[in-house]
């Protein structure tokens, strides 16, 4: 956000102006939501604490009855947090966790999504009674406490009824556990140009249908069914729902042709399902291989229900390394597991492909098992980053929160899984 407002500013919008709309952004939602009772401010030192200030004075300037708190001196305020700390006539309160008797609803504008360090002092202990409270809460940008850019919680943090955010939901708003922190995100225009997003040139997306929806392939009424793609999934020989399931959503996606590779002894199991999706008879990796170059193959699926142990995990690495030289290849599951005591022989095999073709779809498990030296703490945007990086692939990293990476530090955050 930081960088947004630097843009706007450069480009001739004041940051007072920036403070003023944010500030009547939250006061109108404390108005919309809680019309009657009495509001506590709680405001830290930097711009989120003048964001609070404007509140606190509109409010007030409405027939609120508003207590304002404020983390240290006000002394110490400076810039546009400083100038609307001087517009408030009323008193400024030490900050503390007493201050929550008699409120209504609390405006929580003490530190926004820059902070990097937890919460301690009287922020910790007054963000910690708050949300022990149950009182109503009105976040600034996020909630105190948040991470922006990880959503991790530093220390402590309290429930959000609602968020009020200025431009752009951040990383904080969509990775959880910061995502269910911050309650109904609001995202206020408070006059910060769309061209900003051309200056600052932001890697990182919420993923929504306007990113990819041109790039769909569009079918025409006289095209064959190649021309949607012939996508090949490799099938286990015990856990064969697992490949039936990704066949047919293979089918449900748009692809022209679906086949199972099917070990000889479950392929009956394979061709009870519908007939729109082929079987063949795949004994080994090298008649797999064999397949995916005869055939016209667009893509293959390796790993669900494909078997980790013994012999069975030697045949679907073997099948693994064979399609990478072949195909793009999508590996999940067990294509991923089966490699996790040796994951450079992997690395080597998709380093030999073009960036970002193949794609890895790991859960946290399965991440944690091939990408040993990725920190948690580095927060989940950054690990799938540098996991992409390092594998030369596209890193769809599962959750509730999915994160999907390419190797060139693009990434997007799935709202919806």
């Amino acid at each position: 956000m930081y960088r947004a407002d630097a843009a706007a500013i450069a480009g001739g919008v004041s940051g007072l102006e920036l403070m003023e709309v944010a500030g009547a952004a939250i006061a109108d939602t404390v108005q919309e939501l809680w019309p009657t009772g009495d509001v506590l401010v709680l405001c830290g030192p930097g711009n989120n604490g003048g964001d609070g200030f404007v509140a606190a004075r509109l409010l007030a300037e409405a027939g609120r009855q508003v207590r304002l708190a404020l983390l240290g001196s006000i002394d110490k305020l400076e810039g546009d947090a400083g100038a609307n700390a001087a517009r408030w006539s009323g008193a400024v309160l030490p900050l503390a966790p007493s201050l929550l008797d008699g409120a209504d609803v609390v405006i929580d504008a003490l530190f926004g999504a820059g902070l990097g360090r937890p919460l301690d002092g009287d922020a910790r202990e007054t963000i910690e009674a708050l949300a022990a409270s149950g009182l109503p809460c009105v976040a600034v940008d996020v909630p105190s406490g948040v991470h922006g850019d990880t959503g991790q919680v530093l220390g402590t943090a309290a429930q959000a009824e609602v968020t009020v955010t200025f431009f752009r939901r951040k990383p904080g708003h969509l990775l959880y556990p910061g995502r269910a922190l911050c309650g109904e995100v609001r995202v206020a225009d408070i006059g910060i140009p769309d061209t900003v997003l051309a200056q600052i040139s932001p890697q990182l997306s919420e993923n929504r249908p306007e990113l990819w929806r041109d790039l769909l392939p569009r079918p025409q009424p006289q095209a064959h069914k190649y021309d949607r793609g012939h996508a090949v999934v490799a099938g286990g020989a015990v856990l064969t729902g697992a490949a039936r399931l990704a066949s047919h959503a293979a089918l449900r996606m748009g692809a022209g042709l679906v086949s199972i590779a099917a070990p000889p002894d479950a392929g009956v199991i394979y061709r009870s399902g519908p007939p729109t999706i082929m079987v063949r008879d795949i004994p080994d990796g090298a008649s797999f291989a064999a397949m995916l170059a005869e055939l016209k193959v667009t893509a293959a699926l390796i790993g669900p229900g494909n078997g980790v142990d013994g012999r069975v995990g030697g045949a679907t690495a073997d099948r693994v390394l064979r399609a990478l030289a072949l195909r793009p290849c999508v590996l999940d599951a067990d294509a991923l597991t089966v490699f996790a005591d040796d994951p450079d022989k992997l690395f080597a095999a998709l380093g030999a492909t073009s960036a970002g073709t193949n794609v890895l779809t790991p859960h946290d498990g399965e991440f944690a098992r091939l990408f040993h030296s990725q920190q948690e703490s580095d927060g989940k945007i950054e690990m799938a980053r540098a996991a992409a990086l390092r594998a030369n692939a596209t890193i769809l990293l599962k959750g509730a929160d999915t994160v999907i990476a390419a190797p060139d530090g693009r990434a997007v955050v799935n709202t919806n899984a």
